[in-house]
């Protein structure tokens, strides 16, 4: 089963949607209190994504009203310099439903970035999309996103060199769109299930190295894993940035860790090193997935649950700016994973992983901000496991060796 209609059909996470695949669970086990119960829930969703800290915003670009919802942490402080993180909805979707779907809030939370969901506008076909050169649009997407970002730089102190793009489906192809076209605004991408257009690596030449990082199921029947005629492989496109960048080829592969053995999907991850300023190339291959969000709270069929998309792009941007590589010190940096390490899911509920590049004799400790220990000991495999199952939720820190890193418990 697909977790995305096909075009010609109805919009794969509309509320809709939503609605009706909970409701299929509740006539099998649910009351009709229950069922009732449900639909005031689903039908407040627009309420929740409006919080305390959510604004629904527009600015005037080319004759239309061009709306989007601005996600603002209570960590955000106007006297330091945020990154910004654009996280466009797929195909026939909305930013409300991406703000949920592909949830990067809890990540903003404890890392401090703003996060904007924009609105699309209806095709030719009076379907919201991304105008990534199908042909059934005239609307420019890519200078409403360069006018968005000045928008939101006059009320917000946004560091410029910090703003990246990512986006499901249709989101990820705009993503690639703004790799190309509007490189001196974006740091770095990321896509899950989206690719680019048959053809488009010919008019691709961005100004600087470009981090790119693309999350793709084997099982995609949407936006097929190895192309179609009008669609480049997600191979081929993977191992075009990697050409651009200059990065070392053959990748460096390893098998994530298959935590949840239900989901019937598997994962490989390849990394394509030492590129120009830094700049590396990742490839989240999620063997069986389908045209899904890995890690979503939407439990579609052939989704994967072994990473969760949302923390795996958020450690691949706070890696860089617009120059590459950062190379910063300084507290703040000790927040930032390094190279060599990998933790995730992060946040979590049960278990952190922690990968290593190579297998060594490694000293942990996981503390609180007071600095109260709660897990310690040594690590001698490239893999370490933490059960966190009994940690009350809030913010932690993990030490090992002389790195620092943030995680999150969440109940």
């Amino acid at each position: 089963m697909e977790c995305i209609y096909p075009k010609s059909e109805i919009p794969h996470y509309s509320l809709f949607i939503l609605v009706r695949f909970f409701e299929l669970e509740l006539e099998l086990t649910g009351s009709m209190k229950q069922r009732i119960l449900l639909y005031l829930v689903l039908l407040c969703l627009p309420n929740l994504v409006i919080g305390q800290q959510t604004i629904n915003g527009s600015i005037m670009h080319d004759g239309l009203t061009r709306t989007y919802i601005l996600y603002v942490p209570a960590s955000y402080s106007a006297s330091t310099p945020a990154p910004l993180v654009l996280n466009y909805h797929g195909y026939s979707s909305t930013a409300g439903e991406q703000m949920l779907y592909g949830d990067f809030r809890p990540i903003a939370d404890t890392a401090g970035f703003l996060l904007v969901c924009p609105m699309g506008t209806p095709d030719l076909f009076g379907i919201n999309h991304w105008n990534v050169g199908w042909g059934a649009s005239n609307v420019d997407d890519v200078s409403f996103t360069e006018a968005l970002i000045d928008a939101l730089a006059l009320e917000y102190n946004i560091n410029t060199d910090r703003v990246y793009s990512t986006g499901m489906s249709n989101g990820g192809f705009m993503s690639y769109k703004l790799a190309c076209e509007l490189s001196d605004r974006i740091a770095a991408i990321a896509s899950v299930t989206g690719t680019m257009n048959l053809g488009q690596f010919n008019s691709c030449n961005p100004e600087h190295p470009m981090p790119v990082m693309e999350i793709h199921g084997t099982a995609d029947q949407t936006v097929p894993y190895n192309g179609a005629n009008w669609i480049e492989s997600t191979e081929d496109v993977v191992n075009f940035w990697a050409d651009f960048n200059n990065c070392e080829n053959p990748p460096i592969i390893n098998t994530v860790p298959d935590i949840n053995t239900t989901d019937g999907t598997t994962v490989q991850h390849f990394r394509y090193v030492n590129g120009d300023a830094g700049t590396e190339v990742e490839h989240f291959k999620i063997l069986e997935g389908e045209h899904c969000w890995p890690g979503s709270i939407f439990n579609f069929p052939g989704t994967n649950y072994d990473i969760n998309a949302s923390v795996e792009i958020w450690r691949f941007f706070s890696k860089y700016d617009i120059n590459g590589l950062l190379y910063t010190t300084g507290t703040n940096q000790q927040l930032v994973e390094s190279e060599a390490v990998q933790i995730y899911p992060n946040p979590s509920n049960s278990f952190l992983t922690v990968a290593f590049e190579t297998p060594e004799t490694r000293e942990f400790q996981l503390t609180n901000a007071q600095g109260v220990v709660f897990l310690s000991g040594l690590s001698t495999s490239d893999i370490l496991e933490l059960d966190v199952h009994q940690l009350a939720g809030g913010i932690y820190f993990l030490k090992i060796g002389n790195q620092t890193y943030k995680v999150l418990k969440t109940l």
